[in-house]
């Protein structure tokens, strides 16, 4: 049953954070929780290691789903840093 709440999250939070980034219209139902999961995996070891934040990955709160948006609009910025960056040497 958790796995199946973190996949509902991961996807409200990646579609938030596609949202945010201007990238909502581009992605799918699959990569919105793709994003949304490594989102709270990036988010949650960001906040740990500047000491922001302590998140508990086995529990379900609001912390962690707004550290979840919060990894998933800093992975979305450093996928667009990346792609822009090719597409602009063509």
């Amino acid at each position: 049953m958790n796995f199946i709440v973190w996949v509902i999250l991961g996807g409200v939070a990646g579609w938030v954070a596609s949202i945010i980034m201007g990238k909502n219209e581009k992605m799918g139902l699959l990569a919105n929780i793709v994003v949304g999961i490594l989102g709270a995996f990036l988010g949650g070891w960001l906040l740990d290691v500047f000491n922001i934040a302590n998140v508990d990955p086995n529990s379900v709160s609001w912390a962690n789903f707004f550290s979840a948006i919060f990894g998933a609009v800093v992975l979305l910025f450093i996928v667009r840093l990346f792609t822009n960056r090719g597409a602009a040497a063509e």
